[in-house]
Formats: C-alpha cells, structure tokens, sequence
C-alpha cells in the first residue's frame, strides 16, 4: 500500500483540489504577457489565475463537503456554511508577485480547521509537482518521503526564511530592525515570497527556521501543521501558539526556534482577534476581516479571549 492510498479521506479531497488548481496555475504560467492583472492595494496584487484557481477549490471541496465553512483569500467567507465547525482555509496562489514575473516560486495552499484546530493541511508547488501534506498526529511527507525538520543546534549555523513588508502602511523600520538583530547571529536569510512554501522549507529542513509580519490566516494555516508534524515549532514573536490572528509568526526546528524567539520577542504586537478585525474593518467590498471570519467559524469550541495586549517597546 503507498502512503497515498492510506490518506485520511478530507486530505485526499484536498490533494485532489490543490492539483486541480496547480494544472489551471501551470497553463497560465506559459501566457504571462496575456494575463489580467488588477491591484487589491500597492504592491498587492491579484490575477484571473487567483481567481480561477480558488474557483475550482472551492468548488471541489464543497461538492464533497457541502456543509463545510470555506475562508478563502479572494472570496472571504461568500462560500460554504457560515457556521459550519469545519472551515477550509485556502490560498490558491501564494506568491502572486512572483508568479506575474514568471519567477518559480509559489504554491496553492489548503488547510482544514475544526474548531479553530488546523487537522489536515496541503500545499502544492506546481512548478515542481512537490506534494506537502499532512494530517493531524500522521507526521508529514513531501510526496511519499517523512518530513523532519533540521537538526542544527546552533542559531550561528541556521538558514532562516523571512518575508519582507511591502504594504502601504507597514512598519518598515521596525522590519529593518528585526532584520539586522536576526542577520547578525545566523548564517544566512532568505525571502523567496511564498509564506507557505518556506514554511514546508522549514519542515524539510532546508530552513532551520523562518519568520514573518503581516500574514493572514489562510499564508500559515497549511504550513503550520506541516512544520508541528516535522518536528518543528511554530508561535507569535513571544513563542507563544497563538499566531494565527496575530499576524507575525516565527517557526523552526525546536533548537533553533527557541533562540529565534528570543531575538524577535521585543518586537511583538500582540492583539485581540476582536481588535484586528476593527483594525481591518473588513476589504474594499466591506466583507469581514478573514480574522474575524476564523474565530468566528471557531467560536463553537473557544472561549472569549482575553482583553486587547499589546506589547511596545523601543524597538517599534
């Protein structure tokens, strides 16, 4: 029997979903100099291929899960069952500035939460047919091969992904700051521009560790499995589990994980999931904030969170 008959059956849906999006992402990938492009904000930006690919996602996970929740980064919550304890968290393009360049490195990324706990996770890279996958408590694979993250103990050793600002509005001196203090103690950084597939660079092991600002539920979720069945760690700039809502994230093999949160901990902005969706206010067309969306889909099985914290200090 191959790994992949033994699946659980919601990851099989998802895998099948992923591909389907990944063959509609590789024939656009030959037609660049045709491709509509339209800007969601400055230096953010979305394709037909975005929309076409989270179409036939969306569409292929709710014909065999029609009463499953869907928080997807085009579409928001329009789709599936609003208050459904399941909810698909998908990205079908993640990397969006690098596929309209034709630079090959980007991924659809689908992750399935029940109450507000990722259980199976997928993310695709189809300009080299790598398969990420994994479920809840089975340990994760990239095609048939078990992922472990690295074994390097020493931050002075480690290969670190990161993700640089580029929104209007984001806090780029803080950005350099951490940079600098993470640059000075390790061996190198890296930002290809695809949040989810440096996360499974992280649980393979080609990065010792990654961080990030600015992400969305649906840049992590996957990925933030597949790093936990590695191996791996995964929190806030605290080293704290709550980072899905919080919008910076760090993650690693536990060694090198530990003594990243200790550089990046004076630098957290930890909010209230109720905060950042006032922050947001909901995009352009006035849907609600995907933070929002989420902890409303899992309020089921959480309690009220705690009151707004947020931590500043000088290197802010």
């Amino acid at each position: 029997m191959t790994q992949q008959a033994s699946l659980h059956p919601m990851l099989n849906v998802a895998i099948k979903a992923a591909r389907a999006a990944g063959a509609i992402i590789n024939r656009a990938s030959m037609d660049l100099d045709i491709l509509k492009i339209n800007t969601k904000s400055p230096n953010d930006f979305v394709t037909e291929v975005d929309q076409a690919a989270e179409k036939i996602i969306i569409e292929t996970l709710l014909q065999a899960y029609p009463d499953h929740g869907i928080l997807a980064e085009e579409s928001g919550r329009e789709y599936g069952a609003k208050h459904s304890e399941y909810v698909w968290i998908i990205d079908p393009l993640d990397g969006t500035t690098n596929f309209i360049h034709g630079l090959p490195m980007y991924c659809v990324s689908i992750a399935l939460a029940h109450r507000g706990v990722v259980q199976q996770a997928v993310v695709y890279d189809p300009t080299r047919n790598d398969l990420f996958y994994a479920t809840k408590g089975r340990g994760a694979f990239m095609n048939d091969r078990r992922l472990r993250v690295s074994k390097r103990t020493r931050l002075s050793d480690a290969l670190i992904g990161t993700g640089f600002p580029f929104r209007r509005g984001d806090n780029f001196k803080r950005y350099m700051k951490m940079f600098e203090a993470v640059m000075v103690e390790c061996a190198g950084l890296r930002r290809p521009g695809a949040a989810a597939l440096d996360l499974c660079y992280v649980a393979a092991g080609y990065y010792d560790a990654f961080f990030e600002t600015g992400l969305q539920p649906w840049d992590v979720a996957a990925g933030s499995l597949i790093i936990t069945e590695a191996g791996g760690l995964i929190g806030n700039f605290t080293g704290e589990s709550d980072f899905l809502h919080q919008r910076e994230v760090v993650a690693g093999s536990p060694k090198i994980y530990g003594q990243l949160v200790t550089i990046l901990a004076p630098y957290t902005r930890v909010i209230s999931a109720d905060d950042e969706a006032k922050a947001e206010g909901g995009d352009a067309e006035g849907k609600t904030s995907a933070v929002d969306a989420l902890a409303a889909a899992a309020a089921p099985a959480t309690k009220k969170r705690a009151a707004v914290r947020i931590k500043k200090t000088d290197a802010e």
